[in-house]
């Protein structure tokens, strides 16, 4: 581990709490704690706290800030609603993604999202398109936390740590709060497939708020665990959640991506005119969901065959922890991503049956 590497505010409780640090888009960061499938499970059946303070927090202010997001954004936020966050995607002028985001619309101005290897170079694509508005972005990652609350028994813990009622917010949707005299903000959303909260508060508040959350070496809190961007990674798959630079990157665009539900092309963003000629040509390839035979693991950049043809490449792939099935996300052509199609994935010579199935593999149960 080099001193080179930041370390978010969190540092010092995951080296305490026996983690195993890793280098990941330039910040010193937990793979894991006791296990990824250890971690993965009790996400699932109870509550895992994430440190995400490594991605990138932006606050937009100014009176053009919203047309400017609404220029840069692939979401129609002409008539955004204050107290709500919108998932989005940011394009070139090709269509192809600079990053997917979620931006929150506060009252007095916008607050941004983004992946922490996309940080440095979503700053620069905003301010490249200021010109004259009246519009200014600062950069307050460093200066706040953030800890993704995720599982079936997160909202009722976030309620005994925060005071606030999560059921009171809606998914995609935040609050601000004062906690242990400062201001916090608490958004309903996640990463996992599983319902939860991802709460915002001053780096200075840490010390304070880290240990109500996790409790300590000593005495950790009987229910919320710490866990690491393995289980993270194993969760988001089994939830069909693409993760920028395996199923989104510069090119591909939001449409083959599967990300359509996010985009307005009736409104005028950048990339939408590519976006559109490619939708009315026709799109070369889908990003699917594939469920292997065995238990092998398949790897990005694998191929997947038809035949002798070479029809597509792995993104994501997992042994599902919940499911015990080897799922992969993978692009496939257009002529081959029909639901039930029978393919292959190579694996180093050998080939593994895969068969075409919806995506997401896992859906949390639904309460009531």
């Amino acid at each position: 581990m080099t001193d080179e590497l930041m370390k978010t505010p969190l540092h010092d409780t995951h080296v305490a709490f026996g983690a195993r640090m890793v280098d990941f888009a330039g910040w010193s960061m937990p793979l894991l704690f006791r296990g990824i499938i250890d971690e993965h499970n009790h996400t699932r059946t109870a509550c895992s706290a994430f440190d995400v303070s490594h991605m990138g927090r932006l606050k937009l202010s100014g009176g053009d800030s919203g047309a400017l997001l609404d220029r840069l954004c692939t979401r129609n936020l002409a008539k955004p609603e204050v107290g709500r966050s919108y998932y989005t995607h940011m394009c070139n002028e090709d269509g192809g993604i600079l990053d997917d985001l979620i931006v929150s619309r506060f009252e007095t101005h916008w607050g941004i999202v983004c992946n922490a290897s996309n940080r440095e170079k979503i700053v620069n694509w905003i301010n490249g398109h200021v010109g004259e508005m009246d519009a200014t972005l600062t950069d307050e990652t460093t200066a706040t936390a953030m800890i993704a609350l995720q599982g079936p028994r997160a909202l009722a813990l976030a309620q005994e740590l925060t005071g606030i009622d999560p059921a009171t917010i809606k998914r995609y949707w935040f609050t601000t709060h004062e906690l242990l005299d400062m201001r916090i903000t608490v958004y309903r959303c996640g990463y996992t497939g599983e319902d939860g909260l991802e709460i915002v508060f001053p780096s200075g508040l840490a010390g304070l708020i880290v240990p109500r959350v996790l409790g300590t070496t000593d005495t950790p809190h009987p229910v919320i665990k710490p866990a690491g961007l393995g289980a993270r990674d194993t969760l988001r798959i089994e939830a069909g959640m693409p993760l920028y630079g395996h199923e989104l990157s510069e090119d591909v665009d939001s449409i083959t991506a599967g990300q359509g539900w996010c985009v307005d092309l009736e409104t005028d963003f950048i990339g939408a005119a590519a976006m559109r000629r490619r939708k009315e040509m026709g799109l070369a390839s889908k990003l699917v969901g594939l469920e292997l035979a065995g238990k092998r693991t398949a790897r990005e950049h694998y191929k997947v065959l038809s035949g002798a043809e070479h029809v597509g490449e792995v993104t994501s792939g997992v042994l599902s922890p919940t499911l015990g099935k080897s799922l992969a996300m993978a692009y496939v052509s257009i002529e081959h991503a029909d639901e039930g199609a029978r393919l292959e994935v190579e694996f180093g010579g050998k080939r593994v049956a895969a068969t075409v199935v919806p995506l997401p593999f896992y859906r949390r149960r639904k309460e009531g």
